[in-house]
């Protein structure tokens, strides 16, 4: 699959390792083209390319900045009518301990209105970084869970896919609304991470009965 991760933070960059290991086509674009271009270099097979017109040829993009960017960094890369964007935004206050809007609406439904045409999905906003680098198998045949929300069932079979495909087990999470549950749900990931001090090898998971 072509991929274009915009970012080249940690989760970024974890993407790019990931994918390329699972054998995807995969571009990197950031804000600095110096960290796209490190990023790349790390990853052989990936490509570092600028982020005007970044989306051109890709089957999904990937928005792995943070949700003040994330729209803006969307328009950046060009059209994407009928383009699958995978959201993994969380809109968290500066000390990452609360939310900055949540129940009546999500981040992801903010992006999707602010990018119309795109089919955006929710998916990997509750996986942290060191998570996403290390991998997803936990031991004891245990691995972490990918929730995915959309209003499109393409840009689900996408995510599902490409969760998949670098080894993550998947959850259909329903409409793009449920992203509202999810992003408080990855609020407390990250203060049992930080706040809690369990560290961030770790990741929600429901459990089910044979």
């Amino acid at each position: 699959m072509k991929i274009t991760v915009i970012g080249a933070g940690n989760m970024g960059s974890a993407f790019v390792k990931q994918l390329v290991r699972a054998g995807h086509q995969v571009s990197v674009t950031a804000r600095s083209a110096d960290k796209a271009a490190q990023v790349a270099a790390a990853n052989p097979s990936a490509t570092a390319v600028a982020i005007a017109g970044a989306a051109a040829g890709a089957d999904a993009v990937i928005v792995a900045t943070g949700y003040g960017d994330a729209v803006g960094a969307l328009h950046a890369v060009g059209d994407l009518k009928g383009k699958v964007v995978i959201d993994i935004t969380n809109p968290l206050t500066a000390d990452y301990m609360g939310l900055t809007i949540g129940h009546s609406t999500s981040a992801a439904e903010e992006i999707a209105k602010a990018v119309p045409g795109a089919e955006v999905v929710k998916a990997f906003n509750t996986v942290f970084a060191t998570v996403l680098a290390d991998g997803a198998d936990f031991g004891n045949g245990r691995k972490v869970e990918v929730f995915v929300a959309s209003d499109s069932e393409r840009a689900k079979q996408t995510a599902s896919a490409i969760a998949g495909s670098i080894g993550f087990t998947v959850t259909d999470a329903g409409g793009l609304k449920n992203a509202r549950y999810l992003e408080p749900l990855a609020g407390l990931n990250i203060y049992l991470g930080y706040g809690a001090g369990l560290g961030t090898a770790i990741a929600p998971t429901w459990i089910r009965k044979a």
